[in-house]
């Protein structure tokens, strides 16, 4: 194997973080050591940006307004101080990169909700015993025979 890869595989963190995409409103919690103590924190936002994927050297961007001043922060995937990431509101969006966001101010900040579809009590149930409704052909009609003149 490559020797880059195994040096990547050993920092690389086992448990995987939940998906997210450019847009969505997350929560990111992350170990912020004082002194001697250490304290989760959480830094809540929208991501603007999500850059070299999802490996050992991926990062995302997530900005928020803080009394009245964005504030951005650039997480890396595999570091050991983040804790954990929580999707609040998937975000619809037609871009890879968010920066316009930058400009906006107040409510022009917001993204568009992306509906997350929920099956129906039935449909569910249906779905794990593998029922699949069936269309019913039409039923066809003989055919007229010609009448001959």
């Amino acid at each position: 194997m490559n020797l880059v890869k195994e040096i990547e595989q050993k920092f690389a963190k086992k448990e995987a973080l939940p998906e997210f995409q450019v847009g969505d409103t997350v929560d990111v919690h992350v170990r912020i050591k004082e002194g001697d103590k250490e304290r989760v924190q959480v830094f809540s936002g929208t991501v603007i940006k999500i850059q070299g994927g999802r490996g050992i050297r991926g990062t995302f961007t997530v900005r928020r307004i803080v009394a009245g001043e964005g504030v951005e922060r650039t997480f890396p995937f595999h570091t050991p101080s983040l804790q954990d990431v929580r999707v609040k509101r998937p975000g619809k969006v037609r871009r890879a990169r968010l920066y316009y966001l930058r400009q906006r101010v107040g409510k022009a900040t917001k993204v568009k909700e992306r509906r997350v579809d929920i099956p129906k009590k039935g449909e569910k149930a249906a779905a794990k015993r593998g029922a699949k409704k069936k269309k019913k052909a039409p039923e066809q009609q003989p055919e007229a025979e010609p009448v001959a003149e």
